[in-house]
């Protein structure tokens, strides 16, 4: 696997215009790594004020013509037919706009498409069958905009198609009733970054008129979609998130509350994190093994003790999916040995789950930092998922291969294909040769807001009041900080060993860390090991005791022979200190070996009570004073000592002085 670019950052900056306005010292350095260095843009960029019921929401194009067809839909006693999708976003959409045409007096049917029977967005037979069961109206949520030759065919059959959506346009739009998408470019609308539930939110606006009423009533539904869709977390829709968490902690569907309670969430404390990987993947669950109705069904329940038992059942299937996600994710490692590494990842293997492959091509993607295509066989044909990494057109590089499938769709960071098992071979060469020729945009970083040097920014209060971002999510990320040169002091496995738990030591302070979908076999570091690492510091909560936790998501083991060159070449000394006994220790101990050679890597072999950084200060020291002749020659330090006296004056050693003030 290739390691990620690490982008440490310098020393942090804390102005002190925040720490005045009421900021911790960790909450004024993140918001001044990000630019805010001012007590008004610091309430700009944290206020999440409601949107006022005196200013509603612009509607978005289409809206009116949307809401006088179903205000006629109404009055004609006709059935309406809501058509979603089988994510979280789909889910959320859908039980929202058929909740509110329900109660705006209109007979309603809802209809999710089976994910691994249907696949994504509006077909024939759907229309069909609706049709049957009597609707004379289709509105489509989170899906549709694609649906030109889908929308001429229900018209064939007298049934009005609405299409509301949230994703990019082609050159044709589909002749419907009205067409509502944030991202039409023939009318922009007012926001182009909501998600499908965004959209049927603004629909239920319009169509209630009481702006205030459906904040209410939807906000919920609107966080859990937007978040899930990954939408960015500002303007607009980081005031509704902001409210609709605010609703599930307080006042949760017994649904969600049944849901968050089986997860082993605090629900008190439930944030945007918690429903992206938390609730999410549950919900997701169902639609990935065919059965999304569950999920709707739960979603829209009002019985706590139903709800209780369809979240457990949502929690089986996503136990399930797990187990193959893990399953898939070992053969696929195993089977990848067989290629050549740097090269897009294309596999195929009969039998795997078509509702798990695209989130095992998303891990390999990350993992290998190349596009990844998993495909599942079934007799002489095979149905792929397609993830993109570093800015690859994903898109563009199938329509070049196109030749080789059957077909295939999708956008430039994630698609699905139709391919023959004969055509696979040919189809990942001809992938290799058009990725040589159109190399991604850029290798995938770590970049940390905030340098830690100082341990009273991981105390209790700094690391809580990082809580004022929230919601944090797309545009507006968790603030990552990093840790260098820490002592690795434990690895222990945990969650059958799918997670891992680490222990660190730095600056005379113990952490608690935990890493999720990192096994203890993928970690670059053992105990011992001095490490970097990268991570997102949270307050825990575990039977009443509160401590503060880090979640990891970069390790690497600190590169001591670069640290200790730079010392004894002349950089600065960073946060090592070293006082006279400790120096006059390292003089006895090299008395023994001198003159001797050692590679800088090894320079912690000279004293084992020093930190090898120490050692290199230390011998920097003396050779200052006149008591070392030290040559750096290939990555060695060749040392010869000459005698100490005790009325050495250390304050002649410039790296003494600004060590020691």
């Amino acid at each position: 696997m290739k390691e990620k670019v690490w982008n440490i950052p310098q020393p942090p900056v804390i102005p002190p215009e925040l720490l005045r306005a009421g900021c911790t010292p960790l909450l004024a350095a993140v918001l001044a790594a990000r630019g805010i260095l001012t007590e008004p843009e610091a309430r700009a960029y944290l206020g999440t004020a409601a949107p006022s019921p005196a200013q509603p929401p612009a509607p978005i194009p289409g809206t009116e013509a949307t809401v006088a067809r179903l205000t006629l839909a109404r009055d004609r006693g006709e059935t309406v037919a809501v058509y979603g999708d089988y994510d979280v976003d789909g889910i959320t959409a859908t039980c929202l706009l058929a909740d509110c045409l329900t109660r705006f007096g209109i007979n309603t049917l809802t209809y999710i498409p089976d994910r691994l029977e249907e696949g994504y967005g509006v077909n024939a037979g759907a229309i069909r069958r609706l049709k049957a069961l009597g609707a004379a109206l289709i509105v489509t949520v989170d899906c549709g905009i694609t649906a030109v030759e889908e929308t001429g065919y229900a018209r064939s059959l007298g049934v009005d198609m609405i299409i509301t959506d949230h994703h990019e346009c082609q050159a044709e739009l589909p002749d419907a009733v009205a067409v509502v998408d944030p991202k039409r470019p023939d009318l922009p609308g007012p926001d182009r970054d909501l998600a499908g539930v965004g959209v049927a939110f603004k629909l239920a606006c319009a169509l209630t008129g009481d702006d205030r009423a459906a904040l209410e009533r939807y906000a919920d539904l609107v966080a859990v979609g937007t978040i899930a869709d990954v939408m960015p977390l500002t303007g607009e829709n980081r005031q509704i998130v902001k409210l609709g968490l605010e609703k599930i902690r307080s006042a949760p569907r017994p649904g969600l509350a049944a849901l968050v309670e089986l997860s082993g969430l605090n629900l008190a404390r439930l944030n945007a994190n918690s429903v992206g990987y938390t609730l999410a993947p549950r919900i997701n669950a169902a639609g990935r093994l065919g059965q999304v109705g569950e999920a709707a069904a739960l979603v829209m329940e009002s019985d706590p003790d139903r709800a209780m038992a369809q979240a457990q059942a949502l929690c089986d299937m996503n136990r399930q999916r797990q187990a193959l996600e893990a399953e898939i994710w070992e053969q696929a490692a195993g089977m990848l040995a067989g290629f050549p590494p740097g090269r897009p990842i294309v596999l195929a293997r009969e039998g795997w789950h078509q509702g798990v492959i695209g989130i095992v091509a998303s891990r390999l993607s990350e993992a290998y930092q190349v596009p990844a295509v998993m495909i599942s066989l079934d007799g002489d044909r095979g149905k792929g998922s397609c993830r993109s990494w570093g800015g690859f057109n994903l898109f563009g590089a199938l329509a070049a291969c196109e030749g080789w499938l059957d077909s295939f769709g999708g956008h430039a960071l994630a698609a699905g294909l139709n391919i023959r098992r004969d055509k696979v071979d040919g189809f990942r060469q001809a992938l290799w040769d058009y990725y040589a020729a159109h190399p991604p945009l850029g290798e995938e970083s770590l970049d940390p807001d905030v340098l830690v040097t100082d341990p009273a920014l991981l105390s209790m209060e700094c690391v809580a009041s990082l809580e004022a971002m929230e919601p944090c999510g797309n545009g507006n990320p968790r603030p990552v900080l990093c840790m260098t040169d820490a002592l690795l002091t434990m690895v222990t496995p945990i969650g059958g060993g799918r997670h891992v738990r680490l222990q660190l030591e730095k600056y005379g302070q113990r952490y608690d860390c935990v890493w999720f979908s990192k096994t203890a076999a993928e970690l670059s570091a053992l105990p011992g090991d001095r490490v970097d690492a990268v991570f997102f510091p949270q307050v825990s909560e575990y039977r009443g005791r509160r401590n503060v936790q880090l979640m990891m998501s970069g390790l690497r083991r600190t590169d001591l022979e670069a640290l200790c060159g730079g010392i004894l070449a002349g950089s600065e000394s960073g946060d090592h200190r070293l006082d006279r006994r400790q120096l006059a220790g390292l003089w006895r101990n090299l008395s023994a070996k001198c003159p001797c050679r050692v590679r800088l890597s090894r320079l912690g072999g000279l004293d084992e009570r020093l930190h090898p950084a120490q050692i290199a200060l230390g011998l920097r020291v003396l050779q200052e004073l006149g008591l070392a002749q030290i040559a750096l020659r290939d990555r060695e330090a060749q040392i010869l000592l000459v005698a100490w006296e005790d009325k050495t004056q250390l304050d002649n050693s410039p790296t003494w002085r600004r060590l020691n003030g």
